[in-house]
């Protein structure tokens, strides 16, 4: 049996939206993405495991649409699950193995914003001029995002939650435009959880200073 074969039964139409068909590989994506970003918003380590099944959901997903970048971004969101993972087990440094909620200092922020902005136009030629993409920016502008929130996420970046946010605001209308409505709909629901992911990882934050300056004193 080819590989083919195996995936075949996933892009098959499960339900029709909008007289749009909707395959197993989007609805299994719909699914463990909601349960991910749920998982990171009350900080449990579940999330990363379930973070790579939607990731393998998804580059058969956006292959299939043309979302190359997309697509590409899921493998390395895949490495960086994986650092992740072991950054929240072992990474709080001496008397603790978790890793405690901080905020993005100014130096993480430069090398975000330079990282974000060098990728995005390195993405955007690199998809008009080697792929047939119809959204080379906005696929570029999404995944540079995504990328920088997700390093934030894996060292619990409180501010990584607004990456997030301004991610799923551009991502809702542009799934909608490729014709992926559940995907876009996930979103909804993405941008809803980063929400409640941002509110709750303020609010630990909040503790852990409140405890630290109580024993400072």
């Amino acid at each position: 049996m080819s590989l083919a074969d195996i995936l075949d039964p996933l892009q098959q139409p499960l339900v029709t939206v909008l007289d749009t068909p909707v395959s197993w590989t989007e609805v299994l994506g719909f699914g463990s993405g909601a349960l991910c970003v749920w998982l990171v918003a009350r900080q449990h380590l579940a999330n990363w495991p379930i973070g790579i099944a939607n990731n393998l959901f998804f580059i058969l997903l956006f292959t299939q649409s043309g979302l190359y970048a997309d697509a590409g971004l899921q493998i390395v969101f895949i490495t960086l699950a994986v650092y992740g993972w072991w950054t929240w087990t072992h990474g709080g440094g001496p008397g603790s193995s978790a890793l405690p909620v901080r905020s993005t200092t100014r130096t993480e922020w430069a090398w975000l914003c330079a990282a974000g902005v060098a990728g995005t136009l390195a993405l955007t030629v690199l998809l008009d001029r080697a792929t047939d993409s119809t959204v080379p920016f906005w696929d570029a502008l999404t995944t540079a995002l995504s990328l920088a929130a997700t390093y934030g996420q894996c060292r619990k970046l409180v501010e990584s939650w607004w990456l997030w946010i301004a991610a799923d605001v551009v991502y809702i209308p542009l799934y909608a435009y490729k014709e992926l409505y559940l995907t876009s709909l996930l979103y909804v629901g993405f941008l809803t959880l980063c929400l409640v992911g941002l509110r709750n990882w303020k609010l630990d934050l909040t503790v852990r200073r409140r405890e630290l300056a109580e024993v400072a004193r």
